[in-house]
């Protein structure tokens, strides 16, 4: 390992060891259940949120077996409040295959983790290291903030294959769990306090705005069906946008079974 490297092992420790967010309860935890809903929870969300729906979603589905049995209605109700509700569909739809066609069983290989819905590298990683303490590469915005800062300090267009490489040679083989929450906790930091180094990485994409966005739209249909059943007509009336693009996200909404309609209502699915 390089003195630069070394460095930023060192700043990487000693930032986790005075201000880790250490009680976070995703990081209290080996089951590699609750560490996939944690990882699909925290994807495009940020922590504050997370926190307040985390242990409320697990007291409703304890176990993988639970959530699998549940009714994709009861899962998107207690989902409302994350946002980017396809998640909720992923996190259902994993449930269901790993208690149907693996006997309730986490794989311990990346590639098998990979083969359920809407598990990437990141998440297949996440859980080899956060359940098994495995020493896999991972990069997500805050490992990716932290390696940018250190080793590209005046370069744009890095790309992740030159960011994946060097979180290989600075991970610490022996305890990847804690390396990783140190890793985010101070990449979480490193934004907060200079900026965020990834605007200078070469798969940067700004966020669109919510306000005003389909997202939005796609939102507040979900969250008045969480309640009760609504006509066209009473969603024209209680949402504040344009007739036409409510219609265009019923209909989407519907096409991707995220509601289905019952005469002249629409309702969450059953």
């Amino acid at each position: 390992m390089t003195k630069k490297e070394a460095l930023c092992v060192k700043k990487v420790w000693e930032y986790y060891k005075r201000h880790g967010r250490h009680s976070l309860p995703w990081r209290l935890t080996k089951n590699p259940y609750h560490i996939l809903v944690s990882e699909i929870m925290l994807q495009q969300t940020q922590v504050d949120r997370v926190l307040l729906k985390y242990n409320s979603f697990l007291k409703r589905f304890p176990t993988i077996r639970e959530l699998s049995e549940a009714s994709f209605g009861d899962v998107l109700r207690a989902w409302q409040g994350l946002g980017y509700n396809r998640r909720a569909r992923m996190l259902h739809e994993c449930a269901r295959q790993i208690v149907n066609e693996r006997r309730g069983l986490f794989s311990k290989t990346p590639a098998e983790l990979m083969q359920l819905p809407g598990v990437g590298h990141y998440t297949a990683g996440a859980i080899m290291a956060f359940a098994w303490n495995m020493p896999v590469t991972i990069i997500e915005t805050n490992i990716r903030a932290v390696i940018i800062y250190h080793f590209f300090k005046d370069k744009i267009d890095i790309s992740d294959k030159q960011v994946f490489q060097l979180t290989g040679i600075v991970l610490d083989t022996e305890n990847p769990r804690e390396w990783y929450y140190a890793m985010m906790d101070y990449g979480a930091h490193i934004k907060k306090t200079f900026g965020n180094p990834n605007n200078r990485s070469k798969h940067y994409t700004k966020q669109s705005a919510f306000k005003g966005s389909d997202r939005e739209i796609r939102g507040a249909i979900l969250r008045l069906l969480a309640v009760d059943s609504y006509t066209r007509a009473q969603f024209l009336k209680k949402l504040p946008f344009e007739d036409v693009r409510i219609d265009a996200q019923l209909g989407k909404l519907f096409k991707e079974e995220m509601l289905m309609k019952k005469n002249s209502k629409y309702a969450l699915p059953v």
